[in-house]
């Protein structure tokens, strides 16, 4: 990583995200960092991608990733990331428990991962790449064509890249930064915010170039209880991507294995919005295509803002205290048993009834 302090083109697009990004760094909060981790070209302008850094530097602390724009016309992605950075900052100024909290634990908001895609509002990179079919990872099992990533033509959507060429800038900048992180932070929790798929909203854990359970299945299963029992009313659907469709190059599965491999504790999730409700209730919207991944009415904008911020907080308090409920070496065999009857079993046998199987749609990240 080649880090640069933060300076912007005075032509910036007049884009909503961008310029709420370029408001938000110019607040100097005491204690609020950011760093360009990289920068890209739209043709006109160089726009870059910045992550915001809210909390403790010290080594060892718990951190939170929160991701949005990495697919461009997934606008509402983007907005959500930067409606909570905007929420955290205004109560810094006031909020000594707040002030407290973050004081043990590590925030780090990458707002716009894709800023060429947000101002082409196109799902694609500017060069024509999805970057979560980007990583130099293929899927251990076969895949359908072209949706599981594609090399033969970056017109054609879900293009991977070229074979052998080191992966697109906002992929690496994101590789970078979240190996950087594994290696200053007890835990990494990690939440990429997408739109698109179906009617509800979704948390995918990985893998998704595989149908096979994750190592960390206990730590997931005992998050994912820990979330339902705080918040005993919520209707996130929380399940392994790996139900619904697989793919190559996916960036998670990517930076997964590879904290894996060096034993470091990364936590991947990719909350899924059901795009499809919001087409359902205006269909009008679909007349452009970014109508399929945003709201697009003001007002359902507003309740999309509103409906994630118990989850995103629920995040970091969890990584703050999660000596509070990550099992032991006892209780993860037994959880991670518990959590291949609750996913998988009903996976290989829709009979049995898992308590989501009614529920999956067939679509695309």
């Amino acid at each position: 990583m080649n880090p640069e302090s933060s300076s912007y083109d005075a032509a910036w697009p007049q884009l909503p995200e961008l310029q709420q990004l370029r408001r938000l760094l110019r607040l100097n909060i005491p204690g609020v960092r950011s760093l360009r981790l990289t920068q890209v070209s739209d043709g006109e302008h160089q726009l870059p991608v910045e992550a915001v850094f809210i909390g403790g530097r010290a080594a060892g602390l718990p951190t939170v990733l929160l991701v949005g724009g990495t697919h461009g016309v997934e606008r509402i992605g983007a907005q959500v990331v930067l409606a909570y950075l905007e929420s955290l900052l205004s109560r810094l100024r006031w909020d000594e428990t707040l002030q407290a909290a973050l004081r043990q634990v590590r925030l780090v908001f990458v707002p716009v991962l894709n800023p060429v895609g947000v101002v082409q509002q196109t799902r694609c990179n500017g060069n024509g790449v999805d970057l979560m079919r980007n990583a130099p990872l293929d899927a251990r099992e076969p895949v359908r064509w072209p949706l599981g990533g594609q090399r033969l033509s970056r017109f054609l959507p879900w293009y991977r890249g070229r074979r052998g060429l080191p992966m697109e800038a906002e992929a690496r900048a994101l590789c970078e930064l979240t190996e950087r992180l594994w290696q200053r932070s007890s835990l990494l929790l990690a939440l990429d915010v997408h739109s698109g798929f179906g009617f509800s909203d979704r948390l995918w854990f990985p893998l998704a170039g595989s149908r096979e359970p994750v190592s960390h299945l206990a730590e997931y299963y005992a998050l994912q209880r820990l979330l339902r029992r705080s918040h005993p009313h919520h209707d996130y659907v929380f399940e392994p991507q790996s139900l619904h469709y697989l793919c190559h190059g996916d960036l998670w599965d990517y930076l997964y294995l590879r904290a894996e491999s060096q034993q470091r504790l990364l936590l991947p999730l990719t909350l899924e919005m059901g795009s499809w409700r919001w087409v359902k209730k205006n269909p009008l919207q679909l007349r452009a295509f970014a109508g399929m991944f945003h709201p697009v009415k003001p007002h359902r904008v507003q309740r999309v803002l509103r409906r994630h911020t118990t989850l995103l907080e629920f995040l970091w308090r969890a990584a703050l205290s999660s000596g509070n409920w990550l099992p032991d070496r006892a209780q993860r065999t037994r959880l991670a048993n518990v959590a291949r009857r609750h996913w998988y079993a009903a996976a290989k046998n829709p009979r049995s009834g898992s308590p989501d199987s009614g529920a999956r749609e067939s679509a695309v990240r």
